[in-house]
């Protein structure tokens, strides 16, 4: 485990977490590039598009973590709000979305076609991100625990010395099982949608089971507001690939071009 600092330069700290959270839009991105042109769109979109789905889905987080720890806020404003911790998925989920929903009306971009390029992708973004909270020991961590993978995180962002679950794996194990099945299935003809409708119901449900691993607080029914939110993302998926699961080919956009035939450029 290499701690909440992943290597220091002079004055300069790189911050475990930041910096795969970083690798997590960086890396799909250089994907994206390659992929963007299958559907008919011009691979320097990808960039630009990314980027403003990192920056809803780093608002979002923090909007949603902020809301969710109000408390804390109200009691430590300037460390709440200054910090660099506190992204909390489901926020960045639908602050990514609503950004790069903004960003493909402006440049007149199919947005279904750019959801299913971004669906495997999303998995593999996610994964980096659980990189980052295991190695900086985040606190994303499971209750005490002696079975034989179990960790403990002394040097950790949120430090214990007590071995506990490495839920951070668990999470990884799941959502690169994710990655492989969207990625193999996202060269199918399918309605524009349709594949990120599951992704949305996988990764619901994976982050479902993965929540029994962590030191969340239960809310209603037994269930942690994760697992709530979980199953609203499993139901809008379901909902979503049952609407669109009529077969027919996707969007025919012309390569390079927006929906009134004009070059597109990032």
């Amino acid at each position: 485990m290499i701690g909440e600092t992943l290597f220091t330069i002079g004055p300069f700290k790189a911050g475990t977490f930041g910096f795969l959270v970083a690798l997590g839009f960086i890396v799909p991105a250089f994907i994206l590039e390659k992929d963007f042109p299958r559907k008919g769109l011009d691979g320097q979109l990808a960039f630009t598009t990314v980027l403003a789905a990192a920056v809803g889905g780093m608002l979002g987080g923090r909007i949603y973590y902020t809301i969710e720890h109000w408390d804390q806020v109200l009691e430590q404003p300037a460390r709440m709000l200054l910090t660099g911790s506190g992204l909390v998925w489901y926020g960045g989920l639908l602050g990514g979305v609503l950004g790069a929903a903004g960003y493909c009306y402006l440049k007149r971009i199919p947005f279904l076609v750019v959801c299913d390029l971004f669906a495997p992708m999303l998995a593999l973004g996610h994964v980096f991100g659980r990189l980052g909270c295991l190695l900086s020991g985040d606190g994303d961590y499971g209750p005490p625990t002696d079975v034989p993978w179990a960790m403990a995180f002394p040097r950790g962002a949120v430090p214990t010395t007590e071995r506990v679950h490495p839920t951070p794996i668990y999470d990884m194990i799941l959502l690169l099982a994710v990655l492989a099945f969207l990625w193999s299935f996202r060269k199918r003809e399918y309605r524009p949608g349709f594949l990120f409708g599951f992704y949305l119901i996988l990764s619901g449900i994976a982050r479902f089971i993965t929540e029994f691993y962590r030191l969340t607080p239960e809310v209603w029914l037994g269930l942690t507001t994760a697992q709530l939110f979980s199953i609203a993302l499993v139901v809008t998926g379901i909902a979503l690939t049952l609407l669109l699961r009529s077969p027919r080919k996707p969007l025919a956009v012309e390569a390079g071009a927006g929906s009134d035939g004009k070059a597109i450029r990032a």
